[in-house]
């Protein structure tokens, strides 16, 4: 059973790489930190795989290990805002609008995943509960408690502006 759910994991990082990618880089917005993320969440669900129980979750799973591995990174390297110094030189990311990444960044780290998992992933609501083992309802709060954090933050960015 091990060997199988070793290649079913494997099989599943391979399929979801540019996904796990986009999460971890839209956590810590550099592309170096975003592959050691990646990395090391690859050798952890590989080295864990005895520990999933259900293999139709493995996606689910993975993509638990890089919420937790990028919110560790950002802990330990106490990053907590984006400078604009960063952005020299770094690779473009996929939302392109400065306001709403630094306004993403003023979210706790629960509900930047959640906003990011839905409007960035395309996940369902469903899917981002299991993924974060969270209640359906608490997602669903979640996400609407942090686009009224977004929408505030992002009119005052544009009333500043003017």
């Amino acid at each position: 059973m091990s060997q199988d759910q070793e290649a079913i994991i494997e099989a599943q990082l391979i399929a979801d790489y540019q996904k796990l990618y986009r999460l971890a880089y839209s956590y810590v917005h550099n592309e170096g930190d975003a592959l050691d993320i990646v990395q090391e969440c690859a050798y952890k669900a590989i080295k864990n795989s005895k520990s999933l129980k259900n293999p139709q979750y493995a996606g689910t799973w993975i993509y638990r290990i890089v919420i937790n591995e990028s919110i560790s990174f950002l802990r330990k390297s106490k990053r907590t805002e984006l400078s604009l110094s960063e952005l020299d030189g770094e690779t473009e990311d996929s939302y392109t609008d400065l306001d709403l990444r630094q306004a993403l960044g003023k979210l706790e780290p629960l509900d930047k995943t959640v906003v990011v998992l839905r409007f960035f992933e395309g996940m369902q609501l469903n899917q981002i509960a299991q993924t974060l083992d969270e209640n359906l309802n608490t997602v669903k709060s979640r996400l609407y408690r942090s686009l009224k954090k977004l929408k505030l933050s992002l009119e005052e960015e544009g009333e500043d502006c003017r």
